[in-house]
Protein backbone atom coordinates (compact mmCIF):
# COMPACT_ATOMS: atom_id res chain seq x y z
CA UNK A 1 0.00 0.00 0.00
CA UNK A 2 1.25 3.51 -1.02
CA UNK A 3 1.35 6.13 1.40
CA UNK A 4 -1.72 7.91 -0.55
CA UNK A 5 -3.58 4.87 -0.12
CA UNK A 6 -6.82 5.32 -0.11
CA UNK A 7 -7.21 8.96 -0.27
CA UNK A 8 -6.36 9.26 -3.74
CA UNK A 9 -9.52 7.28 -5.16
CA UNK A 10 -11.04 9.38 -7.54
CA UNK A 11 -13.60 7.09 -9.30
CA UNK A 12 -16.19 3.89 -8.43
CA UNK A 13 -14.34 1.82 -10.74
CA UNK A 14 -10.78 2.40 -9.04
CA UNK A 15 -13.10 2.29 -5.18
CA UNK A 16 -14.14 -1.54 -6.39
CA UNK A 17 -10.97 -2.60 -7.45
CA UNK A 18 -9.51 -1.16 -4.53
CA UNK A 19 -11.61 -2.91 -2.56
CA UNK A 20 -12.06 -6.46 -4.09
CA UNK A 21 -7.97 -5.94 -3.65
CA UNK A 22 -8.34 -5.35 -0.01
CA UNK A 23 -10.81 -8.18 0.54
CA UNK A 24 -8.09 -11.10 -0.84
CA UNK A 25 -5.74 -8.90 1.78
CA UNK A 26 -8.15 -9.66 4.61
CA UNK A 27 -9.05 -13.44 3.09
CA UNK A 28 -5.70 -14.08 3.51
CA UNK A 29 -4.43 -12.21 6.65
CA UNK A 30 -6.99 -11.47 8.69
CA UNK A 31 -7.92 -14.91 10.79
CA UNK A 32 -11.39 -13.86 12.46
CA UNK A 33 -13.03 -12.45 8.78
CA UNK A 34 -11.42 -15.15 7.27
CA UNK A 35 -13.17 -18.10 9.69
CA UNK A 36 -15.99 -15.92 9.15
CA UNK A 37 -15.43 -16.04 5.45
CA UNK A 38 -15.06 -20.13 5.79
CA UNK A 39 -18.32 -20.39 8.26
CA UNK A 40 -20.68 -19.18 5.22
CA UNK A 41 -18.66 -20.90 2.54
CA UNK A 42 -17.46 -18.49 0.76
CA UNK A 43 -14.96 -19.40 -1.95
CA UNK A 44 -12.63 -16.27 -2.31
CA UNK A 45 -11.70 -16.81 -5.91
CA UNK A 46 -15.57 -16.40 -6.23
CA UNK A 47 -15.73 -12.48 -5.06
CA UNK A 48 -15.43 -10.42 -8.27
CA UNK A 49 -18.09 -7.51 -7.54
CA UNK A 50 -18.67 -5.37 -3.94
CA UNK A 51 -22.06 -7.40 -3.96
CA UNK A 52 -20.16 -10.77 -3.43
CA UNK A 53 -17.97 -9.43 -0.56
CA UNK A 54 -19.38 -10.89 3.00
CA UNK A 55 -19.49 -8.23 5.89
CA UNK A 56 -18.65 -8.52 9.07
CA UNK A 57 -20.98 -8.12 11.85
CA UNK A 58 -20.11 -5.74 14.10
CA UNK A 59 -20.48 -7.45 17.07
CA UNK A 60 -17.52 -9.19 16.50
CA UNK A 61 -15.50 -5.95 17.81
CA UNK A 62 -16.97 -7.23 21.04
CA UNK A 63 -15.75 -10.36 21.02
CA UNK A 64 -13.11 -10.66 18.90
CA UNK A 65 -9.90 -9.29 17.64
CA UNK A 66 -9.89 -7.76 14.80
CA UNK A 67 -7.04 -7.55 13.20
CA UNK A 68 -4.80 -7.82 9.71
CA UNK A 69 -1.60 -10.11 10.40
CA UNK A 70 0.14 -9.74 13.69
CA UNK A 71 0.93 -6.60 15.06
CA UNK A 72 0.99 -4.88 18.65
CA UNK A 73 -1.46 -1.79 18.30
CA UNK A 74 -0.45 1.84 18.79
CA UNK A 75 -3.92 2.53 20.57
CA UNK A 76 -6.96 0.56 21.41
CA UNK A 77 -10.09 2.75 20.64
CA UNK A 78 -13.29 1.92 22.99
CA UNK A 79 -17.02 2.22 22.04
CA UNK A 80 -18.91 3.60 25.03
CA UNK A 81 -21.50 1.92 27.16
CA UNK A 82 -23.33 1.52 30.40
CA UNK A 83 -21.11 0.22 33.38
CA UNK A 84 -21.39 -3.88 33.00
CA UNK A 85 -22.20 -3.59 29.30
CA UNK A 86 -19.13 -5.00 26.79
CA UNK A 87 -17.02 -2.49 25.00
CA UNK A 88 -15.75 -2.54 21.33
CA UNK A 89 -12.10 -2.40 20.98
CA UNK A 90 -10.12 -1.11 17.20
CA UNK A 91 -7.14 -2.06 17.66
CA UNK A 92 -4.99 0.45 15.50
CA UNK A 93 -1.87 -0.19 14.09
CA UNK A 94 -0.90 3.28 12.69
CA UNK A 95 -2.65 6.53 14.30
CA UNK A 96 -1.09 8.37 11.60
CA UNK A 97 -3.63 6.45 9.19
CA UNK A 98 -6.59 7.19 11.48
CA UNK A 99 -5.28 11.11 11.56
CA UNK A 100 -5.35 11.38 7.76
CA UNK A 101 -8.48 9.48 7.00
CA UNK A 102 -10.07 11.89 9.23
CA UNK A 103 -8.34 15.05 8.25
CA UNK A 104 -8.76 13.89 4.32
CA UNK A 105 -12.45 13.19 5.42
CA UNK A 106 -13.35 16.30 6.85
CA UNK A 107 -11.49 18.93 4.67
CA UNK A 108 -13.22 16.95 1.37
CA UNK A 109 -16.53 18.40 2.81
CA UNK A 110 -15.63 21.59 4.57
CA UNK A 111 -12.37 22.36 3.43
CA UNK A 112 -9.00 23.01 5.58
CA UNK A 113 -9.24 22.67 9.33
CA UNK A 114 -6.57 25.37 10.24
CA UNK A 115 -9.44 27.31 9.26
CA UNK A 116 -11.89 27.10 11.95
CA UNK A 117 -12.55 27.63 15.40
CA UNK A 118 -12.95 24.15 16.77
CA UNK A 119 -14.99 24.38 19.59
CA UNK A 120 -16.20 20.81 21.30
CA UNK A 121 -18.81 20.05 23.39
CA UNK A 122 -18.13 16.25 24.32
CA UNK A 123 -18.54 15.64 28.08
CA UNK A 124 -19.53 12.12 27.89
CA UNK A 125 -16.88 11.39 25.59
CA UNK A 126 -14.55 13.20 28.14
CA UNK A 127 -15.50 11.88 30.57
CA UNK A 128 -14.12 7.98 30.04
CA UNK A 129 -10.86 7.02 27.91
CA UNK A 130 -9.87 5.46 24.41
CA UNK A 131 -12.69 7.59 22.26
CA UNK A 132 -11.89 7.88 18.89
CA UNK A 133 -14.08 10.70 18.37
CA UNK A 134 -12.20 12.71 20.95
CA UNK A 135 -9.14 11.99 19.55
CA UNK A 136 -10.20 13.19 16.36
CA UNK A 137 -11.48 16.74 17.36
CA UNK A 138 -7.93 16.86 19.58
CA UNK A 139 -6.48 16.91 16.42
CA UNK A 140 -8.75 19.07 15.14
CA UNK A 141 -8.12 21.64 17.79
CA UNK A 142 -4.11 21.07 17.81
CA UNK A 143 -4.62 21.81 13.81
CA UNK A 144 -6.59 25.00 14.10
CA UNK A 145 -5.31 28.31 13.67
CA UNK A 146 -7.02 29.69 16.56
CA UNK A 147 -6.18 29.91 20.66
CA UNK A 148 -9.86 30.31 21.05
CA UNK A 149 -10.52 26.42 19.87
CA UNK A 150 -10.67 24.01 22.66
CA UNK A 151 -13.12 21.29 24.69
CA UNK A 152 -15.66 22.40 27.14
CA UNK A 153 -17.11 20.01 29.84
CA UNK A 154 -19.80 21.66 31.98
CA UNK A 155 -18.73 25.86 31.52
CA UNK A 156 -22.24 26.37 29.05
CA UNK A 157 -22.28 29.79 30.24
CA UNK A 158 -18.70 30.44 29.05
CA UNK A 159 -19.01 28.54 26.20
CA UNK A 160 -22.02 30.39 25.35
CA UNK A 161 -20.28 34.48 25.67
CA UNK A 162 -17.18 33.07 23.26
CA UNK A 163 -19.23 31.52 21.05
CA UNK A 164 -21.19 34.48 20.39
CA UNK A 165 -18.61 37.02 20.55
CA UNK A 166 -16.66 34.60 17.90
CA UNK A 167 -19.47 34.46 15.61
CA UNK A 168 -19.89 38.26 15.52
CA UNK A 169 -16.58 38.67 14.67
CA UNK A 170 -16.66 36.88 11.27
CA UNK A 171 -15.03 33.91 12.31
CA UNK A 172 -15.79 30.68 10.90
CA UNK A 173 -17.05 27.98 14.04
CA UNK A 174 -17.20 24.51 14.13
CA UNK A 175 -18.81 23.50 17.14
CA UNK A 176 -19.05 19.87 17.49
CA UNK A 177 -21.03 17.94 19.84
CA UNK A 178 -23.00 15.37 21.75
CA UNK A 179 -27.13 15.80 21.33
CA UNK A 180 -27.68 16.10 24.92
CA UNK A 181 -25.30 18.88 25.84
CA UNK A 182 -25.98 20.78 22.32
CA UNK A 183 -29.64 20.84 23.99
CA UNK A 184 -28.23 21.84 27.29
CA UNK A 185 -26.83 24.56 26.07
CA UNK A 186 -29.55 26.27 24.12
CA UNK A 187 -32.21 25.67 26.81
CA UNK A 188 -29.28 28.25 28.82
CA UNK A 189 -28.68 30.53 25.63
CA UNK A 190 -30.88 31.69 22.77
CA UNK A 191 -28.05 32.25 19.91
CA UNK A 192 -28.45 33.51 16.11
CA UNK A 193 -25.26 32.84 14.69
CA UNK A 194 -24.10 33.58 11.46
CA UNK A 195 -20.69 31.77 10.94
CA UNK A 196 -20.90 29.02 12.75
CA UNK A 197 -21.08 24.96 11.66
CA UNK A 198 -23.29 23.40 14.86
CA UNK A 199 -22.60 19.45 14.12
CA UNK A 200 -23.93 17.07 15.93
CA UNK A 201 -22.23 13.52 16.80
CA UNK A 202 -25.64 11.85 18.12
CA UNK A 203 -26.36 10.09 21.26
CA UNK A 204 -28.19 10.85 24.46
CA UNK A 205 -25.72 9.12 26.44
CA UNK A 206 -28.83 8.46 28.82
CA UNK A 207 -28.74 11.58 29.91
CA UNK A 208 -32.06 13.02 27.95
CA UNK A 209 -34.86 10.78 26.41
CA UNK A 210 -34.10 9.52 22.69
CA UNK A 211 -35.95 11.67 19.80
CA UNK A 212 -35.75 11.16 16.79
CA UNK A 213 -32.82 13.17 14.24
CA UNK A 214 -35.74 15.61 12.94
CA UNK A 215 -36.86 16.49 15.87
CA UNK A 216 -33.85 17.07 17.30
CA UNK A 217 -32.77 19.65 14.65
CA UNK A 218 -35.97 21.43 14.26
CA UNK A 219 -34.87 22.27 18.48
CA UNK A 220 -31.37 23.02 17.75
CA UNK A 221 -31.82 24.74 14.64
CA UNK A 222 -34.43 27.44 16.29
CA UNK A 223 -31.85 27.48 19.53
CA UNK A 224 -29.14 28.43 17.24
CA UNK A 225 -30.70 30.56 15.11
CA UNK A 226 -29.22 28.53 12.05
CA UNK A 227 -30.53 27.23 9.13
CA UNK A 228 -29.56 23.54 9.06
CA UNK A 229 -27.85 21.27 11.84
CA UNK A 230 -24.68 19.40 10.30
CA UNK A 231 -24.10 15.29 11.41
CA UNK A 232 -21.12 13.34 11.80
CA UNK A 233 -21.82 9.56 11.08
CA UNK A 234 -18.69 7.80 12.52
CA UNK A 235 -18.20 4.91 14.76
CA UNK A 236 -14.95 3.21 17.01
CA UNK A 237 -14.78 0.11 14.70
CA UNK A 238 -14.13 2.73 11.42
CA UNK A 239 -11.54 5.23 10.41
CA UNK A 240 -13.40 7.07 8.47
CA UNK A 241 -16.54 9.56 8.72
CA UNK A 242 -19.38 10.15 6.97
CA UNK A 243 -21.16 13.84 7.07
CA UNK A 244 -24.75 15.59 6.40
CA UNK A 245 -24.57 19.20 5.86
CA UNK A 246 -28.42 19.21 6.57
CA UNK A 247 -31.83 17.56 6.34
CA UNK A 248 -30.06 14.51 7.35
CA UNK A 249 -28.78 13.20 4.30
CA UNK A 250 -24.93 11.84 4.62
CA UNK A 251 -22.86 11.76 2.12
CA UNK A 252 -19.27 9.52 2.44
CA UNK A 253 -15.65 10.50 1.05
CA UNK A 254 -14.06 8.59 -1.81
CA UNK A 255 -12.77 6.36 0.15
CA UNK A 256 -16.17 5.04 2.31
CA UNK A 257 -18.76 3.46 0.37
CA UNK A 258 -22.30 2.45 2.06
CA UNK A 259 -24.62 -0.06 0.61
CA UNK A 260 -27.79 -1.30 2.36
CA UNK A 261 -28.62 -4.77 3.14
CA UNK A 262 -32.04 -6.16 3.48
CA UNK A 263 -32.84 -7.09 6.95
CA UNK A 264 -34.59 -10.35 6.73
CA UNK A 265 -31.62 -11.36 3.93
CA UNK A 266 -28.66 -10.10 5.10
CA UNK A 267 -26.78 -11.05 1.16
CA UNK A 268 -29.23 -9.05 -0.29
CA UNK A 269 -29.06 -5.59 -1.34
CA UNK A 270 -31.66 -3.00 -1.63
CA UNK A 271 -32.81 -0.07 -3.77
CA UNK A 272 -33.16 3.25 -3.61
CA UNK A 273 -35.74 4.49 -1.43
CA UNK A 274 -35.80 1.23 0.53
CA UNK A 275 -35.01 0.63 4.34
CA UNK A 276 -32.69 -2.02 5.34
CA UNK A 277 -29.21 -2.70 7.47
CA UNK A 278 -26.02 0.29 7.05
CA UNK A 279 -23.46 -2.27 5.39
CA UNK A 280 -19.97 -0.11 5.14
CA UNK A 281 -17.25 -0.11 3.28
CA UNK A 282 -13.84 1.99 4.95
CA UNK A 283 -10.66 1.48 2.73
CA UNK A 284 -9.05 3.58 5.69
CA UNK A 285 -9.43 0.18 7.75
CA UNK A 286 -6.91 -1.74 6.02
CA UNK A 287 -5.88 -3.40 9.41
CA UNK A 288 -8.85 -4.28 11.29
CA UNK A 289 -11.68 -4.94 8.83
CA UNK A 290 -12.81 -2.96 5.84
CA UNK A 291 -16.29 -4.37 5.20
CA UNK A 292 -18.55 -3.89 8.17
CA UNK A 293 -22.39 -4.74 8.82
CA UNK A 294 -23.65 -2.14 11.44
CA UNK A 295 -26.78 -2.44 13.53
CA UNK A 296 -27.88 1.24 11.89
CA UNK A 297 -31.04 1.09 9.69
CA UNK A 298 -31.09 3.40 6.91
CA UNK A 299 -31.77 3.93 3.56
CA UNK A 300 -30.07 5.58 0.15
CA UNK A 301 -31.87 8.59 -1.51
CA UNK A 302 -29.30 8.31 -4.27
CA UNK A 303 -25.82 7.39 -5.55
CA UNK A 304 -24.02 10.11 -3.29
CA UNK A 305 -26.71 10.50 -0.50
CA UNK A 306 -27.98 8.39 2.51
CA UNK A 307 -30.62 8.78 5.89
CA UNK A 308 -29.73 7.20 8.86
CA UNK A 309 -33.30 5.93 10.23
CA UNK A 310 -32.06 4.10 13.67
CA UNK A 311 -30.75 0.90 15.19
CA UNK A 312 -32.16 -2.66 14.74
CA UNK A 313 -34.05 -3.75 18.27
CA UNK A 314 -32.94 -6.94 19.09
CA UNK A 315 -35.95 -8.85 16.91
CA UNK A 316 -34.81 -7.16 13.95
CA UNK A 317 -31.08 -8.29 14.58
CA UNK A 318 -31.25 -11.98 15.28
CA UNK A 319 -30.50 -12.77 12.13
CA UNK A 320 -27.21 -11.16 12.18
CA UNK A 321 -26.45 -13.09 15.28
CA UNK A 322 -26.60 -16.10 13.28
CA UNK A 323 -23.70 -14.83 11.75
CA UNK A 324 -21.65 -14.42 14.81
CA UNK A 325 -19.31 -17.59 15.00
Amino acid sequence: MTSSFPFAIKSDQEFEEAALNLFQKQFQSNLVYREFCEHLNVNSKEVTSIQDIPFLPIQFFKTHQVKTGHFTPEVTFLSSGTTGQVQSQHQVKDLSLYEKSFTATFEHFYGSIEDFVVLGLLPSYLEREGSSLIYMVEDFIRKSNYKESGFYLNELDQLSEILIKLDESGHKILLIGVSFALLDLVEKTSFQLKNTIVMETGGMKGRRKEMIRQELHDILSKGFGVEDIHSEYGMTELLSQAYSKGQSKFECPPHMKILIRDTEDPFQYLENGKTGGINVIDLANIDSCPFIATQDLGKQINSNEFEILGRFDQSDIRGCNLLVL
